[in-house]
């Protein structure tokens, strides 16, 4: 099981790199990333959000990737999966594979010719430092089901789109996106028999996360907490451009005022707000959200019950779909990626606002799943 990674100086364990220092089943090693415009997009061809993920899942010896689109009114999905080899280092399954030109500042992302009409070749340039957030730790019933490292940047991309007859030259000054890479355990592969976690029937799931570029900096914010409002993890970090030699800047505890479209979950805006020690308001940030994008229609995030992250398909399995429009429910029990627009202290940013109140939540009033 040796491969080439093993030629260099960075083992953890006294192990070939192929295998990783847990048994746990659920371990995984993941990039994943976003293209967006970089203004305003209504009514123009920056109406385009994108997501690609590729990921490994070395105990259970499989590797997969997505690419989703939508441009418009179409929204297409390719996806794929393999066995995985010994050699770590290669970031491909099937038509879709991620090259690291220089770790932590430049990406490139390839989406080959396919019958089902998505190509890219694009340059992700990282605009701010790439940022290590806090630990995402979590347990259920006494098993660890979350205990992960990922680390977020923002940034720009360059080079050619197409999704079917149409194609999309990229630019930095207009697409813009982020990424992260994360690695550790979370729930991945076939479902397991839930056992006692069957009884838990009064779990929801809520989180924000957003990252966001200025002119001259960036903010991560991450929240994620139970029905009650109890954190189970937090982060919030004002981040520097490359180069800059400036260390993150901590912001505070992020709290969040929410707003949605009447009787429904779809997040039309909300406030988020930043206490330092004492309870001193350290920033309050506006957002209003644009596009909004399903991330898990077809993506494998959960979804599907034939296509998860990590689930066995063979030894190289391709698929692609055309997706139909989002079901207007959908908000209600799935996590939404919004474009957003972001603005404080006088400031316009863009990025993401990605968001889920799934089951019940004290704060907003939402006493089930409907």
């Amino acid at each position: 099981m040796l491969s080439p990674l093993d030629d260099y100086p960075v083992h953890q364990i006294s192990e070939p790199m192929r295998f990783v220092g847990t048994s746990d089943r659920n371990f995984y090693d993941r990039y994943y990333f976003n293209v967006h415009g970089a203004a305003g997009v209504h009514g123009t061809e920056d109406e385009l959000f994108a997501v690609i993920g590729v990921g490994q899942y070395p105990n259970l010896s499989v590797a997969d990737a997505f690419v989703s689109v939508l441009w418009g009114g179409d929204h297409r999905v390719v996806r794929s999966s393999k066995t995985l080899g010994t050699d770590r280092m290669d970031a491909s399954v099937g038509p879709i594979r991620v090259e690291v030109l220089k770790g932590l500042e430049q990406v490139r992302v390839v989406v080959e010719p396919n019958e089902w009409g998505i190509e890219l070749d694009a340059v992700y340039d990282g605009f701010s430092e790439a940022h290590l957030e806090s630990r995402h730790f979590d347990r259920q019933f006494s098993r660890v089901t979350f205990d992960s490292t990922r680390f977020a940047q923002v940034g720009s991309w360059t080079g050619t789109l197409k999704v079917g007859d149409r194609e999309l030259v990229l630019t930095p000054e207009r697409y813009w996106g982020s990424r992260d890479r994360s690695w550790g355990v979370r729930p991945v592969g076939e479902p397991e028999p839930p056992g006692i976690r069957a009884t838990d029937t009064e779990g929801g799931f809520f989180w924000i996360y957003a990252p966001v570029r200025f002119d001259d900096h960036a903010l991560v914010t991450i929240v994620q907490e139970r029905p009650t409002g109890e954190r189970i993890m937090q982060d919030a970090h004002r981040v520097f451009p490359l180069g800059s030699g400036r260390q993150a800047e901590w912001l505070g505890r992020p709290e969040h005022q929410l707003r949605f479209a009447p009787g429904t979950r779809s997040v039309v805006g909300a406030t988020l707000s930043y206490y330092g020690a004492h309870g001193q308001k350290r920033a309050e940030i506006e957002v209003e959200t644009q596009l909004p994008f399903p991330l898990l229609l077809g993506s494998g995030y959960g979804l599907e019950p034939d296509w998860k992250h990590g689930m066995y398909q063979g030894e190289l399995v391709v698929q692609g779909q055309h997706v139909p429009p989002a079901d207007p429910s959908y908000s209600t029990w799935a996590l939404t990626e919004y474009a957003a627009e972001f603005t404080y202290d006088g400031q316009v940013g863009y990025g993401m606002f990605e968001c889920a109140v799934m089951g019940p939540h004290r704060q907003y009033g939402f006493t089930g799943w409907d």
